[in-house]
């Protein structure tokens, strides 16, 4: 790209918000067009789930920037036919996921749901009840995944006094925390209290988590799951936590979602009635939701456009691949 060449950017669905942002924060290196018409020149697109035509129209598009994290499977497929294409994605919502993890890992092994109902219907039996839960001080946790939200995670449990061990794809021998690789898994499992998965979903990681290792967990363990719902096994995951094999869980991904906004207000987020059981913290996929999350968006593809144009190493590089 010459030093005078302006670069092309396509966001066909820009929120409101994001928009507004993005237009506030213009600059000559760059500009984005906004809505379903396609621009004269693209250079990249902008998009989580694109059509294929929108991959192939434009010769001189260089690549795709995700608006999120992760790497849906159908676009993956559409990648995996395209490797020429290079794929950013964002992590602008790590800080409040990894937040989110840590208030739900809490809420869960509290049992805050339960007495929350309770005690607003008036019953105060959980306080008189057989004393359950624990301290975080002094266990041990480990976190499925390294990258933004897992790292967060690890540095929030390690302040807590949490010894942490992190799942990493491709460990670093350099690293704030004790990192392992993929065979290590079993063995980790045996050694934690705590287990949160950060893992996006690839043909790697789902069902990743089924019943024999949920049952290398020692008794009473807590899982928190803010990465994706198919890391764990449905039913497995289920049946320990019903049978209190696990001791508790804090749930922000799922297994079923609503096809549609009429959907919204009563589709069950899985085959299962999680909701049922008094050990489990369950959220409805809203760990990055935030008052200011467009404008975080916004502000992380400011970021991401710039080390485009330049042409300098830009964040979020996804490994098509592997999935992310």
């Amino acid at each position: 790209m010459s030093a005078n060449e302006r670069l092309e950017l396509w966001y066909p669905q820009a929120s409101d918000g994001v928009r507004t942002a993005l237009e506030a924060r213009g600059v000559e290196a760059w500009r984005v067009h906004f809505g379903e018409a396609r621009p004269p020149r693209v250079h990249w697109l902008i998009h989580g789930r694109p059509l294929a035509a929108q991959l192939d129209e434009d010769p001189q598009l260089r690549g795709l920037v995700i608006p999120w994290s992760g790497l849906p499977v159908g676009t993956r497929e559409l990648l995996l036919e395209r490797r020429h294409l290079r794929v950013h994605n964002l992590h602008h919502n790590a800080t409040a996921v990894a937040e989110m993890a840590i208030a739900l890992l809490l809420a869960a092994i509290r049992r805050l749901p339960a007495a929350d109902a309770a005690l607003r219907r008036g019953d105060w039996t959980p306080r008189y009840a057989e004393r359950s839960g624990t301290t975080l001080a002094g266990r041990r946790a480990l976190i499925l995944g390294g990258g933004a939200i897992g790292s967060r995670v690890a540095r929030i449990l390690a302040a807590m006094e949490v010894q942490v061990d992190v799942l990493r794809r491709r460990p670093r021998s350099v690293a704030p925390f004790p990192e392992h690789g993929p065979g290590d898994l079993d063995a980790l499992l045996g050694e934690c209290s705590i287990l949160v998965n950060a893992l996006p979903a690839t043909p790697a990681t789902s069902g990743l988590m089924d019943a024999r290792r949920l049952g290398l967990l020692p008794a009473g363990s807590a899982v928190v799951n803010v990465g994706r719902a198919d890391v764990f096994d449905e039913r497995a995951l289920y049946e320990s936590l019903r049978s209190g094999d696990l001791g508790a869980a804090g749930l922000d991904v799922w297994y079923r979602y609503p096809a549609s906004e009429m959907e919204r207000a009563n589709t069950p987020p899985s085959d299962f009635p999680f909701g049922e059981l008094p050990n489990v913290a369950l959220s409805p996929h809203r760990a990055g939701h935030l008052a200011d999350t467009e404008g975080e968006r916004a502000r992380h593809l400011v970021e991401l456009f710039g080390a485009l144009a330049s042409g300098g190493a830009a964040p979020g590089r996804v490994d098509v691949e592997a999935g992310y």
